[in-house]
């Protein structure tokens, strides 16, 4: 999947400006399944109006300079459900957080516990997320794939909350005594 087809997505549940299909694949609804960057959004709208798969219409705003609406074509949502027909890439999980585990016994212990902290907390907050934004996804498998999101995230919750101290008892063995008592660097430097 790429953007071209993220797009083709957005735009077959409903209508949308460039700036509305930015925001649902950055940090949306649409924001799990392809990385997008701000960049690419409008020249791949530019290529889908050029090849007929979308249309455009201007709306006038008081006060403001129009905006441009997209619309998926005919065309635009056969390409659409024949990218579907193609393979999936393989999913792309990368995470800080698994690179100071790794690194564990370079850091201050103290450090280590922030860093749980802080991923506990971040993975509440998807969960959290996954619960109310996905839901609001007017898609029948809108609710399956943010059952699959929470499990994910639910099992890799109750992994660190349940074999937290195992990294914490990691965290340290390799520093001098002498460096235990000073902030490790690893982690600002992840922040």
């Amino acid at each position: 999947m790429n953007v071209r087809t993220l797009c083709l997505a957005v735009l077959n549940c409903g209508d949308a400006t460039g700036y509305e299909i930015r925001k649902l694949v950055s940090e949306g609804h649409f924001s799990h399944f392809v990385d997008a960057s701000f960049g690419s959004i409008y020249p791949t709208l530019g290529r889908l109006h050029d090849d007929g798969l979308v249309t455009q219409r201007e709306e006038q705003q008081v006060g403001k300079p129009a905006r441009k609406v997209y619309s998926i074509s005919d065309g635009g949502r056969l390409e659409f459900l024949e990218s579907l027909k193609q393979p999936a890439q393989k999913d792309i999980f990368k995470s800080g957080f698994l690179l100071l585990a790794m690194c564990a016994e370079l850091m201050d212990p103290k450090d280590i516990r922030v860093a749980i902290d802080r991923q506990i907390e971040y993975l509440e907050n998807e969960i959290a997320m996954i619960d109310g934004e996905v839901r609001e996804v007017d898609m029948a498998g809108a609710d399956w794939v943010g059952d699959y999101g929470r499990t994910c995230l639910t099992t890799g919750l109750a992994f660190i909350r349940s074999r937290r101290g195992e990294l914490e008892a990691i965290a340290g063995t390799s520093l001098p005594e002498n460096q235990l008592a000073a902030s490790s660097p690893v982690l600002a430097a992840a922040e």
